[in-house]
């Protein structure tokens, strides 16, 4: 009888040793989860910061951005529908300028507020003045022609309209843009605007929206919006 209360007294010992070297383990391996959950946080919240953009840093801006992002594929979606461009290459600035903005997410909830069926619809601006706000956080800037590229106003493309402000050079308003509908092209137009990309696949969406309809200003009765911009690996 004494050595099997002896037995069962050691064990107690045994079992009373091991506890706390569980429990340790135990907060060791939720410390170093903690830690690298922290890590991961602090690498998520990292953002770049950039300078407010004027006549004097935006193009030289924008030759350093489209050297460290070369993405050239897109996809607007909009209440219609996707449409996904291919920005081109050679014309460096304008493709620069369109990924930046869809970084900054500026023309998420923006509108294809000018709509003429047959011809183009034309994005990028809103009544909302939350798109004033978001113009005046980037900057005031314009960019320059660029139409000795090759790219004609052929159906399809996408294009860049000059800014409402008389300017002789008819520089471009950087936030908006145009995409050509009729079946045609609208070659009225080569040589004074920078087409600077094409649509590859959504053409049939941009028909839907170009047959909206419209007040006596083209804009849509019912708001077209672009929900947002991805960027196309």
């Amino acid at each position: 009888m004494y050595r099997i209360a002896f037995f069962y007294c050691f064990l107690l010992v045994i079992s009373c040793k091991d506890q706390p070297s569980s429990k340790k383990n135990h907060v060791t391996t939720t410390t170093k989860q903690q830690t690298v959950k922290n890590k991961i946080t602090k690498k998520e919240v990292k953002k770049e910061t950039y300078p407010k953009l004027n006549s004097e840093n935006a193009i030289p801006f924008f030759a350093e951005y489209g050297k460290k992002n070369k993405e050239n594929k897109v996809r607007l979606i909009t209440d219609f529908g996707s449409i996904e461009i291919l920005l081109f290459n050679n014309t460096k600035y304008h493709r620069a300028n369109f990924i930046f903005l869809s970084k900054q997410k500026y023309f998420k909830n923006t509108q294809f507020y000018r709509v003429i069926n047959n011809f183009v619809i034309q994005g990028g601006d809103s009544d909302d003045q939350k798109t004033a706000n978001k113009r005046f956080k980037i900057g005031e800037y314009l960019l320059p022609t660029d139409t000795n590229k090759g790219h004609k106003h052929n159906r399809g493309v996408i294009s860049m309209p000059s800014s409402e402000i008389e300017n002789p050079y008819k520089l471009a308003s950087p936030f908006e843009f145009f995409i050509v509908q009729r079946k045609g092209g609208a070659h009225n137009l080569d040589g004074d605007y920078t087409v600077f990309g094409q649509v590859t696949k959504g053409m049939d969406v941009v028909d839907k929206i170009a047959a909206v309809k419209t007040d006596e200003t083209d804009w849509p009765m019912k708001n077209v919006f672009i929900r947002d911009v991805e960027i196309i690996n």
